[in-house]
């Protein structure tokens, strides 16, 4: 048991400096506990700082050791639930005030232009807002007029083939992939810049 608990700690440390900070996935008004799941397992694998789930039928436990604990998203999210931040809320607009007094940029998925700005996936400079939450809409309905409203833009994975849109997991998977890469690749390079400030010797015109 020590060995394994050492082992965890271990990976821990390692995933340390690769995790995405201030970077947030929302899923809005899901309706299948497997897709919560796979975009939990998404969030876990590629580094995102933590996941909102709107909830407005109440299925999901508001306690966060509860939530952990629950079978069903232990089972889809292959116990990436167990590592994991998540966060429910009642509504759409609950969870918008709690990102904007927080100082959250949002920006919404489609495979449409509903935004009041619509851009292609890696056409965008994700590492622009310190702040970032991703929203992804119900698998029927899509994202919602209200997060459309108050989000920065709306977000496309360009499509070449006969079909037009992905299934939530698919389209979390690739949304996030490309947002990690860039945040990741900014925040390490951010702090071997600032290790080699800290590192040099102060120059001798600047003593006092």
């Amino acid at each position: 048991m020590e060995k394994q608990r050492s082992t965890v700690r271990q990976r821990a440390d390692e995933i340390k400096n690769y995790r995405c900070k201030n970077l947030i996935a929302v899923i809005e008004d899901p309706n299948d506990i497997k897709n919560i799941g796979t975009v939990i397992r998404n969030v876990n694998a590629l580094g995102v700082e933590k996941t909102y789930i709107i909830d407005s039928r109440k299925v999901l436990p508001q306690d966060w050791q509860e939530m952990r604990e629950r079978k069903s998203l232990m089972k889809t999210s292959v116990s990436a639930i167990k590592w994991s931040f998540v966060k429910r809320f009642d509504s759409t607009e609950q969870c918008l005030e709690h990102l904007e007094n927080n100082r959250f940029v949002s920006v919404v998925t489609s495979p449409h232009a509903k935004g009041k700005e619509n851009v292609v996936l890696h056409e965008v400079d994700y590492t622009a807002y310190p702040r970032l939450a991703v929203w992804f809409g119900n698998e029927s309905r899509g994202i919602s007029d209200l997060a459309i409203e108050r989000s920065k833009f709306c977000v496309s994975i360009p499509m070449f083939g006969m079909i037009e849109s992905l299934n939530l997991g698919t389209t979390s998977g690739i949304v996030l992939y490309e947002i990690t890469k860039q945040r990741r690749a900014y925040q390490l390079k951010y702090k071997r810049a600032n290790r080699r400030l800290s590192t040099q010797k102060p120059s001798p015109i600047n003593r006092q």
